[in-house]
């Protein structure tokens, strides 16, 4: 969106309720954009700036590991928009997500970027969003050879049924609003993720066939099918009962996750009922539960008070589904 000279781009992020890797293992995932967001914005350069940046550009030798995202973002896009500047605007990021918690503030950022130089910046007609999906993830794959749940989460906003494939982003194969009377509960747990060595360990499995994988794969698989008919028929005890399975399972089979995210399931369910499931793989970050929003307050007090003695540094955030990053979708 550009306005007064400004250019903002604002993504949310996402939660993954069932089907972790399998957006590039082959199988179905469900995610959902959450309205936690992440936003960039540009301002317009005066021409000294905009001459001092250039000349920063030309003395470069345009390193691909060096300057960060906003920095390694324009020169992707610079590979393929011709008459782009040789350094990057400035920009300013703000974001209501946690960092490295599983639920994709990194690709939100990415996807911002992508947006905001693309729209303030490139001399051609708007990038379509599926454009915007496909750049992203082929940046995103280079640095962490992953899937493209995330890219299609972020921009296309809502809930989606996703089947994985081997390469490219995975397909769309259903679209749905969060029922009405539905909300998110967040607990980040203050540990960071780190999936550059889970991809790893999965890719070898997958290369090994490993049965434990080929097991995960089956029941994950299963359990996305079950969350996203619940979505369906507004059958939240279901959806509760299929994140759950979905958790186990990325528990059992994969070692996903922590003592501490069990500590905090069974803290969030002794106190409130509410089921909690890890987003994302990696070893740390996020767990995520859907409640009724009439409920809503009093489930996030009770939280916020169950888990301050035992665990002071977990932080309970409530929020709601959210549209995309582009409204027209990926079309």
């Amino acid at each position: 969106m550009s306005g007064g000279g400004i250019t903002t781009a604002t993504v949310p992020c996402r939660a993954c309720l069932s089907g972790e890797d399998l957006d590039w293992l082959g199988g179905r995932s469900v995610s959902l954009a959450l309205d936690l967001t992440t936003t960039v914005e540009i301002a317009p350069l005066s021409g000294e700036q905009r001459e001092q940046r250039d000349r920063q550009g030309q003395q470069r030798d345009r390193p691909e590991t060096e300057g960060g995202w906003p920095l390694q973002v324009w020169d992707f896009l610079r590979d393929r928009i011709p008459g782009l500047a040789p350094a990057p605007p400035s920009v300013t990021v703000r974001s209501d997500a946690p960092a490295a918690s599983g639920l994709s503030s990194s690709t939100a950022l990415i996807v911002a970027l992508f947006r905001a130089y693309t729209e303030a910046r490139a001399p051609l007609p708007g990038i379509s969003a599926a454009t915007l999906a496909q750049w992203a993830y082929e940046f995103e794959f280079a640095h962490f050879n992953g899937g493209g749940m995330d890219h299609l989460a972020v921009i296309e906003g809502g809930a989606l049924l996703l089947e994985g494939r081997s390469t490219g982003l995975p397909a769309v194969t259903g679209r749905s609003g969060l029922p009405d009377g539905w909300s998110v509960v967040v607990v980040d747990s203050a540990t960071r993720k780190d999936t550059s060595d889970h991809i790893k360990v999965v890719r070898a499995q997958l290369a090994d066939r490993d049965p434990a994988l080929a097991r995960y794969l089956k029941e994950a698989d299963d359990a996305s099918a079950a969350a996203w008919e619940a979505i369906g028929a507004g059958d939240l005890p279901g959806l509760a009962t299929a994140m759950h399975r979905a958790h186990t399972t990325m528990r059992d089979q994969q070692g996903m996750s922590t003592p501490l995210l069990e500590e905090l399931r069974e803290g969030a369910l002794h106190a409130t009922g509410l089921r909690l499931k890890l987003s994302g793989a990696g070893g740390g970050g996020a767990l995520v539960g859907i409640c009724e929003t009439a409920g809503l307050d009093d489930t996030v007090r009770e939280l916020r008070r169950a888990l301050a003695a035992t665990h002071p540094a977990a932080r309970v955030i409530p929020t709601r589904a959210a549209a995309g990053a582009t409204p027209d979708g990926a079309d």
